[in-house]
């Protein structure tokens, strides 16, 4: 038993000091389960201790596609379940290495900061640093301390002598690691901010105080770059075996609800309390400090082309649902216009909802078939 345990340990050892994890052979799949049996089994790939299928989107309700990695060994089996629970399997990337590889590839031997490749940690610390420095009366550089591998969560807040303090906007991203693709957004809406030259952006500039973080978790951040693209959680250690939380889903506020796992070695660990990961706690506590100057805070996440409106929690909509129902629904159309892209318009908890009667439906049928 020692040499087991042993051996193990060594293993995570190993996994933390190697060279990066590579995923050759890795498929992504397009599963839409056709049956309320079928999302109550990918709910189970899900939410499985020790689970060997990533995914890329959360399971929702029957006829909701969702995207999962499965690795070489793992797609007959997947194929099986497929069948037997009735769920129409599409593959999306045949070598997930092969994007990885390509990604890494810079389009552009320029050794600046732009958006024609994805930047690291320090790049993106020393790019807001420079703006700073380019603006020194307009963006404040923000230091918050520290995470849990001693790093500081830098943003800026750009304010201009037109700004209005009582309508500032808070903007963050790369809550969850690997979605890159938020933190270059997130960059290039600031740089608009700052320098362009149509009237209606600078006029929105000017109008509010801006708040931009752009990697809200650079621990997990920075283990993508290094070691593992496809890492998404922190990096504080919650079981011998199981690294990281999940930070979207460690707040106080209605920690535990639906959405979220209590096994420290799923994707959508909560943590073992609300706050358990340092960066949660250490940004919570700022923005609690400028809490009653706010006027909306934006949230960036990549993949499911979802425009999502609080709660998480419950049905009740809040106080200005239809005014932020309709600026959804208007920004859709903006998006579908200049780019040909489909997003959808939710409440957070309608998805959970329509997962959980879905599940349930599909406990009940396994039950009366026993």
């Amino acid at each position: 038993m020692k040499f087991i345990v042993a051996f193990l340990l060594c293993l995570v050892v190993h996994s933390c000091l190697s060279e990066k994890v590579r995923y050759d052979g890795y498929k992504l799949y397009k599963f839409t389960p056709r049956t309320a049996e079928a999302v109550q089994a990918l709910v189970e790939l899900e939410q499985g201790d020790f689970s060997e299928y990533n995914f890329w989107s959360s399971v929702g309700p029957v006829g909701i596609p969702v995207q999962i990695m499965v690795p070489p060994y793992k797609i007959s089996e997947v194929h099986h379940l497929a069948e037997r629970v009735g769920i129409d399997a599409e593959v999306m990337m045949e070598n997930v290495q092969d994007y990885i590889d390509a990604e890494e590839r810079p389009a552009t031997y320029d050794t600046g900061f732009g958006w024609e490749r994805y930047h690291t940690l320090s790049e993106i610390n020393e790019w807001l640093v420079n703006l700073r420095d380019t603006y020194p009366e307009v963006v404040t550089l923000i230091e918050v301390n520290a995470t849990y591998e001693g790093r500081t969560i830098l943003g800026v807040k750009v304010q201009y002598p037109t700004s209005n303090v009582s309508q500032s906007v808070f903007v963050e991203s790369t809550i969850h690691a690997r979605e890159w693709i938020t933190s270059a957004t997130t960059t290039y809406i600031l740089n608009e901010l700052l320098t362009s030259t149509n009237t209606t952006i600078s006029e929105l500039a000017r109008k509010h105080v801006w708040y931009f973080f752009p990697v809200f978790n650079p621990d997990g951040f920075q283990f993508s770059h290094t070691t593992d693209r496809m890492w998404r959680k922190t990096r504080v250690p919650h079981s011998v075996l199981c690294i990281g939380a999940d930070p979207n889903r460690n707040w106080d506020y209605h920690w535990g609800a639906a959405g979220t796992s209590n096994s420290p070695c799923t994707e959508i660990y909560r943590g073992p309390e609300p706050f358990s990961e340092p960066s949660c706690r250490v940004m919570s506590e700022y923005i609690d400090g400028i809490a009653d100057q706010l006027l909306a805070y934006i949230s960036f996440h990549s993949f499911s082309q979802l425009l999502l409106i609080p709660f998480g929690y419950t049905h009740e909509h809040i106080g200005n649902y239809d005014k932020i129902y309709q600026i959804g629904l208007k920004s859709a159309e903006a998006l579908a216009q200049r780019f040909g892209t489909q997003y959808r318009v939710e409440l957070f908890t309608k998805l959970y909802i329509q997962l959980l009667e879905a599940v349930l439906i599909g406990l009940k049928a396994n039950m009366e078939r026993q």
